[in-house]
């Protein structure tokens, strides 16, 4: 598939390769799925103001994210289950961003364990966590992500139930009874999962989860663990603050890939008020729509240090395997470097609000007569 020319095109080749149930369960979104689409088309409404004549012959793409130096701003979110995708799993994807030198994020519903990705070699990997009711499988898993050498928690706050995916309920979601959650072997999860009906995903997972969680309960975590603790799906202003002041680490500005709550922004469009909120105290990365360069560059834009992406990685697992993830990483890298040339960016210091046009400022850009 040596033709395939942007990160996008992948993910007709995956609708293609894989199940029903399994690529509805990767690509679908919650309800309406007007955040699904959002995400996506809200990057369209952002345009560049490029700078030229400026000295572009050496390009910095290198990025620093929690003291550790990655190749570029573009990391891999959690996804779950990626062995639905292909056989190889979490196991290619770790392998791929350690080659693309960048971060892997493993999802708490992994289908490969902590301890599994560290034996595909060196890399920096975060874990996402959810807190679960039993904390004290919390502190399990977390002394695990310690000793497997994992560099942070990733704390997802945006589920304190699971939101409806119609495709789920139509197609009778159920993980495949070949795969295993491996970060709960040896946990009575696998059990409860295991006797469960067809339907039983979304109840096994809304049993698990604490819904009672509280900002308390992120102090709580940097109680337990050193780690520093990056808090994912925040989409407002007054969350950031109070994200800061609980003793985040950073900030993930994400709606979950739009499968949580259907009618929240694009992320693009709520970074802008998580970044000022921030004042600079923390970091504010950000997940959700992200397919080409370009939308790398209007975040950074934005004030984001980084972003993440899910569904291109599992899309190109799906399609091609390690290799597939591989080329979506070198695709964003190279789109990125090309729009950074193209701004007037030698690094990505350089890189400001002033490049970029969004509605807010739309009266920059003269009335036509």
């Amino acid at each position: 598939m040596t033709n395939i020319t942007n990160v996008s095109e992948y993910e007709a080749i995956a609708k293609e390769k894989l199940p029903k149930m399994i690529y509805d369960y990767f690509a679908s979104g919650a309800e309406d799925q007007w955040t699904l689409k959002e995400n996506r088309n809200a990057f369209s409404t952002i345009m560049f103001r490029p700078r030229v004549l400026i000295d572009v012959s050496k390009i910095d793409l290198t990025a620093t994210v929690l003291g550790f130096k990655i190749s570029m701003p573009i990391m891999i979110s959690p996804t779950a289950a990626q062995k639905m995708a292909h056989p190889e799993g979490e196991y290619a994807t770790a392998r791929a961003a350690s080659a693309a030198g960048t971060i892997m994020t493993l999802s708490t519903w992994a289908t490969s364990s902590m301890e599994e990705i560290v034996s595909t070699g060196p890399g920096i990997r975060f874990l996402q966590l959810y807190l679960f009711k039993d904390r004290n499988m919390v502190t399990q898993l977390v002394r695990r992500a310690e000793n497997a050498g994992f560099k942070a928690i990733v704390l997802t706050a945006d589920s304190p139930v699971l939101g409806r995916k119609e495709a789920n309920i139509k197609n009778r979601f159920k993980q495949p009874s070949y795969l295993r959650l491996k970060n709960f072997e040896g946990m009575d999860l696998e059990k409860l999962y295991k006797a469960k009906d067809n339907s039983g995903h979304t109840s096994v997972v809304n049993g698990l989860y604490d819904q009672s969680l509280t900002w308390k309960d992120v102090k709580w975590l940097q109680t337990i663990t050193p780690l520093p603790i990056l808090v994912k799906g925040i989409l407002t202003a007054e969350d950031a603050r109070l994200a800061i002041q609980a003793g985040a680490a950073g900030i993930i500005v994400s709606n979950h890939g739009a499968r949580q709550l259907d009618y929240v922004p694009a992320t693009i469009m709520a970074l802008e008020e998580v970044v000022e909120a921030a004042e600079g105290r923390v970091p504010i990365f950000m997940d959700g729509g992200v397919r080409r360069g370009t939308d790398v560059f209007k975040a950074l834009a934005l004030g984001a240090s980084g972003v993440f992406i899910g569904r291109p990685v599992v899309f190109s697992l799906a399609a091609e395997g390690e290799a597939g993830i591989r080329n979506v990483l070198k695709m964003l890298h190279d789109e990125l470097e090309i729009t950074m040339a193209l701004c007037g960016c030698p690094s990505l210091k350089d890189i400001t609000g002033d490049h970029v046009v969004t509605d807010r400022d739309r009266p920059r850009i003269a009335p036509r007569l």
